[in-house]
């Protein structure tokens, strides 16, 4: 139950003196642009080969298409936002290899997105790729006013027996290299971690966190690895021979890596496969959770809060945290309080900006 709290303080914004017994903070998730982003996906494009774990029409909700299908809807796409006066938007073209696409199509989808430039529509271009689909020279061609700003790496993870067991075909130094690369020719930095792959325990997701916050990256997402229908993991499950993260230890871990990027000030754009229709009957075993971001997000936040309890000279008895935070506070379907009670802190919500224990 919430208890009201009545604890004089300052108004809203002022400083705050240093108060024996009284602890202000801000949420530990660093503020981020909320860009809206139309999502272009090229299921299994420029792919040289189809990775272990992927089944993309299932992931993503797209149905295969060639090139030139992908491009006129693309293009359809964008005069229809325009005719109707649509608020601008980044692209974001994923779900296959964009930087290895067959010339001239990289060329083709950016050209398209150039063109929607000049109306103030398309303000940003992104794009995901493989570590070994990238170089300098590639880059240089891709980048530029008219090309990408930014370039999201598919690395996985940097542990390199992981990335053997799971046949990704390049190594720890290959992975830093190309994050070295976009770095070098101008653009923004994406790293997305697969946490789960064969050889790969939930002790390894925070070195992976940190091993890409050497590289500056603007954002990470995080996608827990699940068992998909259809794919070469699934017979890897059937015959025994791999075994999925239990969800309990995928959340744990999940929350350790978000507060390692968010004491870098770096956010998780994306914490889990989005619930695309569809997706729950082909996932045949593994953490997914409709809600695996706020389960994450959530024990990330209760893990500072303890943090700053313990911190403390002596024990305060009230979190007093802002109501815009209340589900964060208390977890999926209030499954935190009793950690919080156990902590020896009733919970109180009002409309501030910072949280106090007191």
């Amino acid at each position: 139950m919430d208890v009201p709290f009545r604890a004089s303080r300052p108004p809203e914004g002022a400083a705050r003196p240093a108060t024996p017994g009284i602890r202000a903070f801000a949420h530990p998730e660093p503020p981020r642009q909320r860009a809206r982003i139309h999502p272009v996906f090229l299921p299994f494009l420029g792919c040289p080969g189809r990775c272990v774990y992927c089944a993309q029409p299932a992931a993503t909700g797209t149905a295969p298409a060639t090139l030139a299908e992908h491009l006129h809807a693309l293009e359809a796409a964008l005069e229809a936002a325009e005719r109707s006066g649509a608020a601008p938007m980044e692209l974001g073209f994923y779900g296959g290899t964009f930087t290895a696409l067959p010339e001239p199509w990289p060329r083709r989808f950016l050209a398209v997105a150039a063109r929607h430039r000049a109306s103030g529509l398309v303000t940003r271009v992104r794009c995901s790729t493989r570590p070994d689909a990238v170089s300098p020279a590639l880059l240089a061609r891709l980048g530029g006013p008219e090309g990408l700003d930014m370039v999201e790496l598919g690395v996985q993870t940097f542990h390199g027996p992981a990335l053997a067991a799971s046949g990704r075909g390049y190594g720890p130094e290959a992975a830093h290299a190309a994050c070295r690369a976009v770095a070098d020719a101008g653009l923004a930095l994406g790293v997305q971690l697969l946490p789960g792959l064969p050889g790969h325990d939930p002790a390894h997701l925070v070195p992976d966190v940190r091993a890409a916050l050497e590289h500056r990256p603007e954002a990470v997402r995080l996608y827990p690895c699940v068992v998909l229908r259809g794919t070469a993991l699934a017979g890897a499950l059937a015959r025994g021979e791999y075994a999925p993260w239990p969800l309990e230890a995928t959340v744990g871990a999940l929350a350790d890596a978000l507060l390692a990027l968010w004491a870098r000030g770096v956010p998780a754009i994306r914490t889990g496969l989005a619930p695309e229709a569809g997706l729950g009957e082909h996932i045949l075993a593994g953490p997914w959770h409709p809600a695996l971001g706020q389960l994450a997000r959530s024990l990330a936040l209760f893990r500072f809060v303890r943090s700053q309890v313990r911190a403390m000279a002596a024990p305060p008895a009230a979190l007093v945290a802002p109501r815009r935070w209340r589900s964060d506070v208390t977890g999926h379907r209030g499954a935190l309080r009793p950690r919080y009670a156990a902590l020896g802190l009733t919970l109180a919500f009002e409309d501030r900006a910072d949280f106090l224990l007191a």
